[in-house]
């Protein structure tokens, strides 16, 4: 089974091809919005042939992936209270998020 250990959004995810997996917004620009995306930052790659593990990085491997939606995640609440002092602070936030599905994987 071929996977690879790629660095996106911030944050490292194992992805085989096919995989459909959710990463933290990736910022494109509205008019130069497209499908699909390179991931170039690849720190570990596991094929047939055997395990390449990059020092931080592969050079010249990369994963292709397509852009599937941009979501919004669970809204979460942030309650801020002093007591007995009359303060109350009620927040929301909603973490935004990207969907991405893997197609290709090539080691470098």
């Amino acid at each position: 089974m071929d996977y690879a250990i790629v660095e996106i959004g911030g944050a490292q995810q194992r992805v085989s091809p096919g995989d459909t997996i959710q990463v933290n917004r990736i910022p494109l620009e509205e008019g130069a919005r497209s499908d699909a995306v390179e991931i170039d930052r690849v720190l570990l790659v596991r094929t047939k042939k055997g395990m390449t593990i990059g020092t931080p990085t592969i050079e010249g491997a990369s994963v292709r992936a397509t852009i599937v939606d941009d979501t919004k995640g669970r809204k979460v609440i942030v309650f801020k209270k002093k007591k007995r002092k009359q303060y109350r602070r009620t927040r929301g936030h909603r973490s935004l998020y990207t969907t991405l599905r893997i197609d290709t994987i090539k080691a470098g």
